[in-house]
């Protein structure tokens, strides 16, 4: 048996990411690695986001290098923070998504199944072969020097998707979650929650609140004005976010896609034509912006008050700007290395 088939194996699972089905996935993690001839496994089932980042430091810091998130975006976000929490080298790491939670595109652009027999057999030749793509890391730092600064991968956002969070992370909006992914899909919660997240926004329309915003890229001003919606990628998502196309995780960019204020009833034909791709059509129509970033991005509201950022579905609040770089490459196992 190769060196790489006896390597050790870490794998960190929160207890309630995901659909209902989701949730019998985790007792048979070890098994089914057991079965492939890995034997090798560690299972760690943490209750919260905070316990999971905890465990990967400690993992890391114990010499651990193949660690596997079994949960949804927000746990993932959290075990890549522990790992950058124990001040470890990260060059020989190699992250796995097991795809166990909502809007888990990182999974899905990895080539990870849904089905938990068919994930592990990939898992298992990914490691066995080294199948990895490296991956930018993005690190969302504010003014406020209340807020530590926040690594992720995958998505992140303002306005509209910087209150998506709020509706889809606490503990008991969770449950929900579960129910709506057992019956629409992992997707599902996420489009609920960016529906709740218009919707809060109606009272403060009728008080005709909204935020000026200044967008610079790379040192200069490239934008200003009134925003219902930025999303910050880096990379091609797939067809649930289908903005960057073709950018591989690793190109050593990232992107942001802002959606002007064009009225509130206007906005649903905004999301509509976003998420269904026909907006790179005709971008000026529906007040769609896009700009490549090669070293930094900032946004800066023209307001002194507190406002939420999204880092990959957690929330990260604000004060003055949030300024967004890329501070580093890993390697995530994957289908196709």
């Amino acid at each position: 048996m190769s060196e790489t088939m006896n390597c050790h194996i870490d794998v960190i699972a929160t207890t309630i990411s995901g659909s209902v089905s989701d949730w019998g996935k985790v007792k048979r993690i070890v098994p089914l690695f057991a079965g492939l001839g890995m034997t090798d496994v560690s299972l760690f089932e943490a209750d919260s986001h905070a316990a999971a980042r905890e465990k990967a430091r400690e993992l890391l810091l114990s010499g651990s290098r193949t660690i596997i998130s079994a949960g949804g975006s927000g746990t993932f976000a959290n075990i890549l923070e522990g790992c950058y929490d124990s001040g470890c080298d990260l060059s020989g790491l190699r992250l796995g998504f097991l795809r166990k939670g909502s809007a888990d595109l990182i999974g899905k652009t990895l080539g990870m199944p849904d089905e938990i027999e068919a994930a592990i057999d990939v898992f298992v030749h990914a490691i066995r072969d080294n199948r990895v793509v490296p991956c930018d890391v993005l690190l969302a730092s504010s003014d406020s020097g209340d807020v530590r600064p926040r690594h992720f991968i995958g998505y992140g956002g303002a306005e509209i998707f910087g209150e998506i969070p709020y509706f889809t992370e606490n503990r008991f909006i969770k449950y929900y979650k579960g129910l709506l992914g057992q019956l629409f899909g992992d997707i599902g919660p996420f489009f609920v929650g960016t529906n709740l997240a218009v919707l809060s926004r109606i009272p403060r329309r009728l008080r005709g609140r909204k935020t000026r915003w200044e967008i610079s890229v790379d040192d200069a001003l490239v934008s200003e004005g009134y925003f219902q919606a930025m999303i910050i990628v880096n990379g091609d998502l797939g067809p649930d976010l289908p903005f960057a196309r073709s950018e591989p995780l690793g190109s050593g960019c990232f992107h942001l896609f802002a959606f002007r204020d064009m009225g509130f009833f206007n906005l649903y034909r905004q999301l509509k034509h976003a998420f269904d791709a026909t907006i790179m059509d005709d971008p000026e129509r529906w007040g769609f912006e896009s700009f490549r970033i090669m070293k930094n991005l900032e946004l800066r509201p023209a307001t002194d008050d507190i406002f939420p950022v999204n880092v990959d579905g957690s929330t990260m609040n604000c004060e003055g700007s949030v300024r967004f770089e890329i501070s580093d490459t890993i390697q995530l196992l994957s289908r196709q290395g």
